[in-house]
């Protein structure tokens, strides 16, 4: 664990994505992967029962110009995935056991907003719900997430 007056070596790149400064010290040592930074994804809140996070289509499409699949996948996997390791805690941690989408409509273009709301938070699993929608508000697609607490590795 880092003190709150040293920067861990991801500080410029927990900014770019958004993360409150109050979880810099839970993250600084990992950031928040090299996927997230590769897809755009920026968090606007983060809390196990709910976690809100945008991503924009461009440079996230397949060939016929709409957003990905897979980039729905990803952004719900991580809103549901960061918002399990926050419930979990500092000594637990959270291992991602299923999850599925649905896609309602398609994109090709603006920003998408995933929000993420707790559906069951206990003490060996969690269930998120995520919800992607386009800049008017209109739902894209619908995911769900399962994940596994457990102590972490020492």
């Amino acid at each position: 664990m880092m003190d709150n007056f040293t920067p861990g070596p991801f500080a410029a790149e927990l900014a770019a994505a958004g993360v409150p400064s109050r979880l810099h010290d839970w993250l600084g040592q990992m950031g928040v992967g090299a996927l997230v930074v590769k897809m755009g994804i920026r968090f606007l809140e983060m809390s196990p029962e709910r976690m809100v996070a945008t991503m924009p289509v461009e440079g996230n499409t397949q060939v016929a110009g709409i957003l990905h699949g897979g980039a729905h996948v990803v952004l719900a996997e991580t809103l549901g995935s960061f918002a399990a390791a926050m419930h979990a805690g500092p000594a637990r941690q959270a291992l991602g056991i299923e999850v599925g989408a649905t896609h309602h409509r398609a994109v090709s273009g603006g920003t998408i907003t995933g929000t993420c709301t707790a559906i069951h938070l206990g003490r060996t699993l969690t269930t998120h719900e995520i919800v992607m929608t386009d800049e008017q508000g209109r739902r894209l697609s619908t995911a769900r997430i399962t994940n596994l607490i457990r102590e972490a590795a020492a």
